[in-house]
């Protein structure tokens, strides 16, 4: 598999999966772009991949924020002559009660999760349109199948995330844009240590008890997700050829949900 002078646009791709992803299309011949928050981040992400003979740029990107999400989207269409595939993973967790979830912040989790997929799209159609094609792929969970405590802004982003790839595979199809959901597990990333210490005072356990009993209980061998596990079929979907896979969830769990 292989992105030849393809052009990647991957959201928070300062750090984490994000940030594999983009090394990985990187290193497939793909010309990526790194948008993030974190600007000068960003660029070590890009610099990284320009080190390995990749053309690379970084740009900032509040994924919640029509005008800058059109802005950088443009800057790369421009700068590149187009959109291939974007990869929409911006994300954050924050973890509370149902009861006690303040407002503001599920309105938070929803924009940058959902609103940030919606955004992203719309912004890359015209430029993936001129390129006769394109694939969309969102970074969603096997929160998009499944439920956990504390994570009601969480899950019910990620299940959104499944419909939206479906109404984009289907709007996509006839101009050869494909849309897909990959659903990993727990990837042991800052963000899912944030989680541990998070939910074990939540849930009154041991952050032991979180890892093994939470986290990894439905897994078929007790491991994490890994970074690799995600960004290989990231891979697959970007490099795909045809529309016989659009409108699908794969899930990167090992075994914890199956379908």
């Amino acid at each position: 598999m292989n992105l030849k002078d393809k052009i990647c646009i991957v959201t928070g791709a300062a750090s984490g999966i994000g940030r594999e992803i983009a090394l990985r299309y990187a290193r497939a011949g793909a010309k990526v772009a790194i948008a993030d928050l974190k600007l000068s981040a960003a660029q070590a992400v890009a610099d990284e991949c320009i080190a390995g003979g990749a053309e690379a740029m970084a740009v900032m990107m509040d994924v919640s924020s029509e005008l800058q999400v059109r802005s950088a989207i443009d800057e790369v269409a421009h700068a590149w002559g187009g959109v291939d595939v974007l990869v929409s993973n911006a994300g954050i967790q924050i973890v509370h009660p149902i009861a006690e979830y303040p407002y503001a912040e599920w309105k938070k989790m929803l924009a940058i999760h959902l609103d940030g997929a919606f955004l992203t799209t719309q912004a890359a159609w015209p430029h993936m349109l001129k390129r006769g094609g394109g694939s969309v792929i969102y970074m969603g969970s096997v929160h998009s199948k499944e439920a956990s405590l504390l994570k009601s802004a969480y899950v019910t982003a990620k299940h959104g995330l499944i419909g939206l790839s479906k109404v984009v595979a289907k709007e996509g199809g006839p101009h050869g844009i494909r849309a897909n959901v990959i659903c990993p597990g727990f990837v042991r990333t800052p963000l899912v240590d944030k989680q541990i210490p998070e939910q074990a005072k939540a849930l009154g356990i041991s952050e032991a008890d979180v890892v093994k009993n939470v986290m990894l209980k439905e897994t078929v061998d007790g491991e994490f997700t890994t970074v690799d596990d995600v960004a290989d079929v990231a891979l697959m979907l970007a490099s795909f050829r045809s529309n016989a896979l659009t409108g699908q969830s794969v899930v990167v769990s090992h075994g914890w949900s199956m379908q």
